[in-house]
C-alpha cells in the first residue's frame, strides 16, 4: 500500500491512491485520531455509483458518526470487508489495512483537485 508522500488528500480528510484507473479510498491519519476510537463503518454497496464530494459511507466511533465523501466520481469496485469484524483498523492503520473502499475513476479530472501531503499538512494545521 502507498506511503503517504504518494497519496492526495481532500478537504474533508478522505485520501486517495491511484493505481492504474481504480482509486483506494480511507480517512487520513488526521481524521482518523480527531475520530478517536472506531467502534463500526458502514460501507457503500458495491457497483454503487458515487458522485464527487457526496456521502457514500458512515464511520462511527465512540464520540460521533461521520461522514464519508466519495474524492471521486465512479463506481465501488472493492470494499473492505475487514471493517466489519475490525473498525479499529482504521485507527491502527489508515493508509494500509483500513482502507474503506475502492473505486473505478469515471473522471480522472477530478483527481487535479485534490491536495498532496504538504498542501493537506498546511489545510490541516490552518483549519486547526
Amino acid at each position: 500500500m502507498p506511503n503517504a508522500e504518494e497519496v492526495k488528500y481532500t478537504k474533508t480528510h478522505e485520501w486517495v491512491h491511484v493505481e492504474g484507473e481504480i482509486a483506494v479510498i480511507g480517512v487520513s491519519e488526521h481524521a482518523q485520531s480527531e475520530m478517536g476510537d472506531i467502534v463500526f463503518v458502514e460501507l457503500p454497496k458495491l457497483g454503487q455509483n458515487l458522485e464527487k464530494e457526496k456521502p457514500c459511507a458512515v464511520i462511527e466511533s465512540v464520540k460521533s458518526a461521520f461522514d464519508v465523501y466519495s474524492p471521486l466520481s465512479g463506481e465501488v469496485t472493492e470494499v473492505n470487508e475487514n471493517l466489519n469484524s475490525d473498525p479499529a483498523l482504521i485507527n491502527s492503520s489508515p493508509l494500509e489495512n483500513g482502507w474503506i473502499f475502492k473505486v473505478k475513476i469515471s473522471n480522472p479530472d477530478e483527481l487535479n483537485e485534490l491536495m498532496n501531503l504538504e498542501k493537506y499538512r498546511e489545510f490541516v494545521k490552518q483549519n486547526a
